[in-house]
């Protein structure tokens, strides 16, 4: 049956019941049709009709007939903007049924006014929008205006994908790009290549690259369509963008012509930039060149190894050079701007992470891993200069150098010239003899430059904090026989720092620049000790040389000059502060254990004994008032343990009368009170308040008692005003030795209370004394009894020669009783157990160790024997 003649039939025979249905079919209606649609392809519309089988009016019949339509057809299938066309809707008519409503038979429906639609020619439609496509395809690649709206070239782009043409569109569209790329890119760059210099081509083919991403633009917006929706759904295919990139890089970059000198600019520019030679066009020409490299997926297999090639050459070329030319403070500075510059050049440069990390490794095999490199930068005469003059900033970019990869033990290695410098400027400072006195503030100020560069160059690098400790031990420790120590083997910092500490405690120390230095003592001045200002400064000096004392090996050389020191601040009450020494016990009993300060405390406590004695001897004299032999002189005695005190000399001394009477009584008092003790009097170490009456005015000295004695020769008129050496020798009972250092402190030190004649500073046997008429001082009160806390060398030669002979008494007894455990023993294992037997009072040398077993098979405690294999055995005899 022809389209567009719809019937409706009738069966004609009277329905079975009153459900029955007549149909009606109609298969086209007329629409409006874009001309790029087959109509052939337009699907048949079939529409059911009904009416309820009852018996109706025309009207009813009318309504049955009225179907309802779309006004608009939408011919893009949602994906533009529709052609929207009225459609009128159909009119029926039927003819007026015969007879009554239950007669059957045919009917006619007559559809008006249905409109044919005109045919197109799809081929026709699909080459005029191919020919379009071409057209701006051409006119894009040539930079001219296109013939045809974007609007309507992408409508005819989408249209064709539409109509299954998507392969051969894109297929066009490749083939039209090359041919551009060639005509417009290719061949103008390869003309110009012969006039241009490597710069000049890199620069050639950016503009070119910059260009021909404009014209790739407007052409992925025009294949759009063809872009995301066919290219998305073909994975073997790339994108229009991936494809003209393709193109670009396959026609311009590649062709051995144009790459060689393409890569030799970009190379070119970073030389230039590594000379300083900067330029900002050219700079910005270099970082969007190293883009075109990664938009044409190139840079890993081109630009990389040409640029890492010439970056391995420069930065040979340049660590050679500079490691022949300069210093190990220059090199590292400027290896430490390089490795900063080129690190930063990568990331200003946007190249790749790995390409970084690459620069990074020929720097530091270079600069630093080389044989060569190491020996410079580990060279122990160039670092030595480094720590000597301070250079911290250098020390700490030389550590960062040699610490930059963990996985190497070059940081580890700095610990061999970090230790050489320590144990030399070390050495020096402990056996420098001239600045003998200086020892403990210069070892003070060393630690601390050691400690800040430790922590601020090393960033408190465990093994090089170990090498510090270790190191100082080592030199601290070190001795040597020499007029220091009176030829014994005494290390010299336990004695200075024991000497160091008394100052401390006198309160005559003041903080300097962040460590204790020396000051002069005002000796003539009393001071508040009980300021808690100096409590603290005591304090945090103390803190300071107990990290000195805890490198002592042997303590027994600091304990013989500390307890010396103590008693003579004791007896002539020169302390600063009784809790700072009360502090100063409790470090040491810390430090050392109870046994190294039991002496220590107890003469502590023979002080405060000794006060209590006073204090019942003077009760005793107040309660015998009466007394005929009352002393008129206030007498204050210290009872002292003589295990427990330091041992001192017996001088001769004629005392003074009234002197000897209190002494005396006193000793009788002491004598009644406990029975069975004995007492020795040590007039070398007391001290008196004489008052005197001079020319110029009445002054009280402090003076110790040779003084006193020498100075209350002037007081008996039946002297004269003058007194001869030789007669005040005969009077006093002192010696040449006590005499003359007596007369040197009152008649050439500071205050010089008596004249010498005739002048000079040494006290000869043919000088005379007489009082000093001229003598005068603003103060009162004087003390002249500095020489007495002073220690003379006589007392320094035998404080060591003790401290020695104790040693050897020591090591002697370690020896005994290593042998009556052993029984017999080889000479190695002897000397190793006895080490470590007396390894906390010092390591001893075993030269000594050896003597000492010579004296003790002199002396019978054992003997030596020789066995058939040779070794010496050593035998213990009961």
């Amino acid at each position: 049956m022809p389209r567009g003649q719809p019937l409706v039939e009738s069966s004609g025979k009277k329905p079975k019941h009153r459900n029955s249905k007549r149909t009606a079919s109609v298969d086209d209606f007329p629409s409006t049709r874009h001309p790029a649609i087959n109509p052939e392809d337009s699907p048949t519309k079939r529409i059911k009709l009904t009416h309820p089988p009852a018996q109706g009016s025309s009207s009813s019949v009318n309504n049955m007939y009225n179907f309802s339509r779309p006004n608009h057809v939408d011919l893009t299938n949602g994906n533009g903007p529709a052609t929207m066309t009225k459609v009128q809707k159909p009119s029926f008519s039927m003819a007026k049924p015969v007879g009554t409503a239950t007669e059957a038979g045919p009917r006619k429906l007559v559809v008006k006014n249905f409109r044919k639609t005109p045919r197109s020619d799809p081929e026709k439609y699909i080459n005029e929008v191919s020919s379009q496509l071409d057209a701006a395809l051409s006119a894009i690649l040539a930079d001219e205006k296109l013939p045809h709206s974007n609007e309507e070239l992408y409508r005819g782009a989408e249209n064709l994908c539409r109509q299954g043409r998507a392969p051969q569109l894109y297929k066009s569209l490749r083939e039209k790009c090359q041919q551009g790329i060639e005509m417009y890119f290719a061949k103008p760059l390869l003309t110009r290549a012969s006039t241009l210099d490597d710069i000049g081509m890199l620069s050639a083919v950016m503009e070119a690259w910059a260009t021909w991403n404009i014209r790739l633009k407007t052409i992925r917006s025009i294949y759009f369509f063809l872009d995301r929706s066919y290219l998305l759904n073909s994975p073997s295919l790339p994108s229009i963008e991936a494809m003209g990139t393709n193109e670009f890089r396959d026609l311009v970059f590649l062709p051995q012509t144009l790459k060689p000198r393409i890569l030799g600019g970009a190379c070119e520019l970073l030389a230039a930039d590594r000379q300083m030679k900067r330029n900002p066009v050219r700079g910005d020409l270099l970082r969007k060149a190293i883009k075109m490299f990664h938009a044409l997926s190139v840079y890993t297999s081109s630009f990389e190894p040409e640029f890492l090639a010439r970056s391995s050459s420069y930065i040979s070329a340049w660590s050679d050079q500079k490691a022949e030319a300069l210093d190990l403070a220059p090199y590292i500075e400027e290896s430490v701007v390089l490795i900063d510059t080129e690190l930063a050049r990568c990331s200003l440069l946007g190249l790749d992470s790995t390409t970084q990390k690459t620069i990074e490794t020929y720097l530091l095999d270079l600069l630093v891993d080389q044989e060569d490199r190491q020996r410079k930068l580990l060279d122990t005469r160039g670092v030595s200069q480094l720590l000597e003059e301070g250079k911290e900033d250098t020390l700490y970019k030389l550590y960062t150098l040699l610490d930059w990869r963990d996985s190497t033990s070059l940081s580890e290695q700095l610990r061999v010239p970090f230790e050489a410098y320590i144990s030399e400027q070390g050495s020096k400072i402990v056996f420098d003899e001239a600045r003998e006195n200086e020892m403990v503030p210069r070892l003070l100020e060393f630690k601390g430059k050691l400690d800040s560069v430790w922590k601020k160059c090393f960033r408190e690098h465990e093994g090089l904090g170990h090498t510090l400790r270790e190191a100082f031990e080592a030199f601290i420790n070190k001795s040597k026989r020499s007029t220091m120590t009176w030829g014994t083997d005494n290390p010299k910092p336990g004695e200075m720092i024991a000497k160091y500490v008394n100052l401390i405690l006198e309160g005559r120390m003041k903080a300097s620049s962040g460590h204790a230095t020396a000051a002069k003592a005002n000796n003539n001045e009393d001071v508040d000790m009980a300021s808690e200002d100096e409590d603290v400064e005591i304090t945090k000096q103390l803190d300071q040389v107990l990290e000195l004392f805890r490198f002592l090996h042997g303590k027994a050389v600091f304990e013989a000059f500390y307890k010396k020191a103590l008693a003579k601040r004791l007896l002539l009450n020169r302390s600063a502060s009784a809790d700072a020494e009360k502090s100063m016990l409790t470090r040491l009993a810390s430090e050392c254990g109870a046994g190294f300060t039991h002496n220590l405390e107890q003469m502590f406590k023979d002080m405060e004994l000794a006060r209590e004695e006073v204090k019942s001897y003077n009760l005793m004299l107040d309660q015998e008032e009466n007394r005929p032999n009352r002393p008129n002189i206030d007498l204050t005695v210290s009872v002292l343990s003589s295990s427990a005190w330091p041992s001192y000399p017996d001088i001769s001394l004629n005392i003074p009368r009234d002197v000897q009477q209190a002494a005396t009584l006193f000793e009788q008092h002491y004598k009644n009170k406990h029975r069975g003790r004995r007492l020795e009097w040590k007039h070398s170490q007391a001290h008196c308040q004489l008052k005197a009456v001079l020319p110029k005015g009445i002054k009280e000295f402090v003076v110790s008692s040779l003084q006193a004695v020498v100075l209350l020769l002037f007081s008996n008129p039946s002297n004269n005003n003058e007194l001869s050496y030789v007669q005040m020798q005969a009077e006093t009972g002192l010696d040449d030795i006590q005499l003359k250092r007596t007369l040197q402190s009152l008649a050439c030190g500071q205050y010089r209370v008596l004249k010498k004649n005739p002048k000079g500073k040494e006290v000869n046997t043919d000088d005379s004394f007489s009082v000093n008429p001229n003598f005068s001082h603003p103060k009162y009160r004087i003390k002249i009894n500095n020489i007495q806390a002073q220690e003379t060398k006589e007392e320094n030669k035998e404080t060591h020669e003790r401290v020695a002979a104790d040693r050897h008494f020591e090591t002697q007894a370690a020896i005994v009783r290593i042998m009556k455990g052993r029984k017999t023993i080889t000479h190695a294992n002897l000397v190793v157990e006895v080490i470590n037997a007396t390894k906390s009072r010092g390591v001893l040398d075993q030269a000594d160790i050896k003597s000492n077993i010579e004296r003790l098979i002199d002396k019978e405690y054992m003997e030596r024997e020789e066995r058939d294999d040779g070794l010496n055995v050593y035998c213990y005899v009961a």
